[in-house]
C-alpha cells in the first residue's frame, strides 16, 4: 500500500500488547495532512486493523531504543564515558577495543547522541528499534464499541 502510493515509512515498530490477540504497530511517516488522512483511511480498510490513532497532534510519549558498538582507543575511552553519562545512556559491554552502548529516548535524543558519539569514536555497528508511542494521560487506544 505504501510503496504503490510513494509514501515513505520512517519507522515501523510492531510488538505484542497486554492482550495476546492484539499487536500494536507504531508507524512514523511524513506528509501533508491530506496524505496522512489518506494513509489512515486506506489502513482502516485492511481486515486486521482494530483501531488507528494519529498521535501527531495529541500529547504523547515516544521512545526509541539504540544499541551501538564503538571502537575505543587510548585517547577516546574517557570521552566516550562522559558522552554516555551526559545522555543518560548505558554501557552494556566493554572489551579492550570496543564499547557496546544502549540509549533510549525520542528520535531527536537518539540522533543527538549518535551525532555526538560518532564525533568521538568510530561506530562499528548499530541497531535502532524504531519509535514506540502512547498517548499521554488516561486515554487508551481501544477498538470502537
Amino acid at each position: 500500500m505504501f510503496s504503490a502510493r510513494g509514501y515513505n515509512i520512517e519507522s515501523l515498530t510492531v510488538a505484542p500488547t497486554h492482550d495476546a490477540t492484539v499487536s500494536r504497530l507504531t508507524l512514523v511517516t511524513t506528509g501533508s495532512d491530506a496524505v496522512i488522512e489518506q494513509i489512515i483511511k486506506q489502513s482502516r480498510k485492511l481486515i486486521d486493523i482494530v483501531e488507528i490513532a494519529d498521535l501527531t497532534s495529541r500529547e504523547h510519549i515516544e521512545c526509541e531504543l539504540l544499541i551501538l558498538k564503538v571502537e575505543v582507543d587510548a585517547a577516546g575511552g574517557r570521552r566516550i564515558v562522559e558522552c554516555v553519562r551526559r545522555h543518560r545512556a548505558l554501557i552494556l559491554d566493554e572489551t579492550e577495543t570496543t564499547r557496546t552502548v544502549q540509549l533510549t529516548g525520542t528520535g531527536v535524543e537518539v540522533n543527538s547522541f549518535l551525532a555526538e558519539l560518532s564525533g568521538i569514536a568510530r561506530v562499528l555497528e548499530l541497531v535502532r528499534s524504531g519509535t514506540a508511542a502512547l498517548e499521554s494521560g488516561a486515554n487508551v487506544l481501544a477498538p470502537p464499541a
